[in-house]
């Protein structure tokens, strides 16, 4: 099927559904910064899933500046070390067979992603991840274990809208006392 959109003509698939749903994201942008919440959009088109990550720097990192010091220089270092290790972070149904294959981080305020670190006049800096994962059969993948409460204390509650082939979900993810990872289901129903 074929949509007219003006000058744009699109193709029915998973990648338009994925920009519907996840064009509420935008609106996200202009809602307040909030310590302790992050947002994940998780995709799964083909045998690709990929996990979009927002948060502001104060969940990841305990502050939104460059670091002053080198204990802090050493927690922004920790920090990115866990996550370009997101196989760590978030795993899937090992029937899906999923493989990480991309990790791409933007924090300009700590340096992340840019040449140097850029001043942030509003005090508040976040962190943008997106981690790509390659999988033998991604319409296996039915949950994923999300493990960054564990990994990152400041991090209290996280938003989930997901695209998959089973529809689109919306989760709201929340620190436990139990501690371990939190189990993101894909599948409808809580």
């Amino acid at each position: 099927m074929i949509f007219d959109i003006g000058e744009f003509t699109v193709k029915k698939s998973l990648t338009f559904a994925a920009c519907v749903v996840l064009l509420p994201t935008m609106a996200w942008a202009g809602k307040a910064h909030e310590h302790g919440a992050a947002k994940l959009n998780v995709t799964v088109e083909g045998q690709q899933l990929t996990i979009a990550l927002e948060s502001p720097l104060d969940g990841i990192v305990g502050f939104e500046r460059a670091p002053k010091n080198a204990a802090e220089k050493a927690k922004v270092d920790a920090a990115v070390a866990q996550l370009q290790a997101a196989d760590k972070l978030f795993k899937m149904d090992a029937a899906a067979a999923c493989r990480l294959s991309k990790t791409t981080l933007m924090a300009p305020v700590i340096g992340v992603g840019v040449a140097a670190p850029v001043v942030d006049k509003t005090g508040h800096g976040d962190l943008d991840g997106e981690f790509v994962f390659e999988c033998q059969d991604a319409s296996l993948v039915r949950q994923i274990d999300v493990g960054l409460f564990d990994a990152f204390p400041g991090m209290k509650r996280i938003d989930v809208q997901a695209v998959t082939s089973a529809g689109q979900i919306k989760r709201t993810l929340r620190r436990g006392n139990q501690g371990g990872p939190s189990p993101l289901l894909l599948t409808r129903g809580k």
